[in-house]
């Protein structure tokens, strides 16, 4: 491999990449970047020669007054992260992006660094002496993963603040939960299931809760279990346009790259949930439900249903995405228990990274960090 260099590519050639090599993050698809009025997007492609051997969806966000930016590669950049020189795959990236005027480099290498499987985060919620999911033993460690972290640092980047486990902060969460489909039965799925789930289950179907396929026109009903959701569980929703752009903008190029799930009974709309599909993996997004029948349990009728149809379609993974690692009794805990209690894994990813830029990063990264806070 000779030297390789970064520069911005047309989204054209992005797209066609990633139709050759399908499996990155639907936060790195030209696609998202559509999502995001507050950020610019590019599309950088990374060069061997002739070559494009790599590409990623780069977001700045203007520091205002001045012509400078935070670059942000979220769950990215899709490089061989595994290459015994990672310098030589982010140092031409860092140069393009100061030349674009970034003061500071965001990124989320897709590493997931240990994982745990669903009984041992079962049992450690019962066990009032485990506070934490790195108090349980790791089904699995991926020395690879912890050995990018020190190179990281070595090369002068440091571990972005975490997010809180709600999944509603800056950046990407730490923690999530992955159900693996590939190769897995609808039976081996059913038997998966924790005895609380199962039940559940089972009364959504006894009751007869239906779900369906939603579309753009039953965005509003969603919007309405959204904000109920939003009230519930004390977090800032996002304005309704948001989710129209995100109709728009990701079914643009796919018309099945966003699909939307209602969960009904007797005609009302119980829980709805966003399904976003990207090569062989699936997220599940934005969850909601209002608070009338919930007796019924129609938010796991509405996820048996996706995770179905997404091993239906030939998906290997279903993301359920964020979890909190904490074990203690706190507002979060019922939603791990949800997510895991459907044989997924809890997962701890690598998490993000930056890294100041010239000899202004620091000062403006500090800037740009108030600027955020106030609004």
């Amino acid at each position: 491999m000779t030297s390789l260099f970064v520069r911005e590519i047309p989204r054209a050639e992005h797209l066609a990449h990633l139709r050759r090599y399908p499996d990155a993050s639907h936060l790195q698809i030209p696609e998202w970047g559509d999502v995001k009025p507050d950020w610019l997007p590019e599309s950088v492609g990374w060069f061997d020669g002739e070559e494009m051997i790599a590409t990623a969806l780069v977001l700045y966000r203007p520091l205002p007054g001045t012509r400078r930016y935070l670059a942000y590669l979220p769950d990215g950049p899709a490089i061989d992260w595994r290459a015994p020189r990672l310098e030589e795959w982010l140092d031409p990236l860092v140069a393009h992006l100061r030349r674009i005027g970034a003061f500071s480099v965001r990124i989320g290498p897709p590493l997931v660094v240990r994982h745990w499987d669903a009984a041992t985060v079962a049992a450690g919620i019962t066990d009032p002496g485990v506070r934490h999911l790195r108090d349980l033993p790791a089904a699995g460690i991926d020395g690879y993963a912890l050995d990018v972290a020190d190179r990281l640092r070595r090369l002068g980047w440091r571990r972005c603040a975490e997010d809180d486990g709600s999944g509603f902060g800056l950046g990407q969460p730490r923690y999530g939960c992955e159900i693996p489909l590939a190769g897995r039965s609808v039976d081996e799925l059913r038997g998966a299931l924790a005895p609380h789930w199962e039940q559940s289950l089972g009364t959504a179907e006894a009751a007869g809760v239906r779900v369906s396929w939603g579309s753009a026109a039953d965005l509003p009903e969603f919007y309405r279990l959204y904000t109920a959701t939003a009230a519930h569980d004390g977090f800032k929703a996002r304005p309704p346009e948001y989710f129209g752009r995100m109709w728009k903008a990701l079914n643009a190029e796919d018309d099945d790259r966003l699909r939307l799930y209602l969960a009904e009974y007797d005609g009302e709309v119980l829980s709805a949930a966003l399904m976003i599909n990207v090569g062989s993996r699936v997220w599940h997004s934005y969850a909601a439900s209002g608070r009338r029948g919930r007796q019924l349990r129609p938010s796991s009728a509405l996820l048996w249903r996706m995770l179905l149809d997404a091993r239906a379609a030939g998906a290997e993974t279903y993301d359920l995405r964020s979890i909190t690692p904490s074990l203690t009794e706190d507002r979060l805990l019922g939603r791990l228990r949800f997510k895991t209690g459907t044989g997924g894994r809890a997962v701890e990813y690598l998490g993000e990274w930056e890294l100041p830029v010239g000899s202004q990063g620091k000062v403006l990264q500090r800037a740009l960090g108030v600027y955020l806070g106030r609004r």
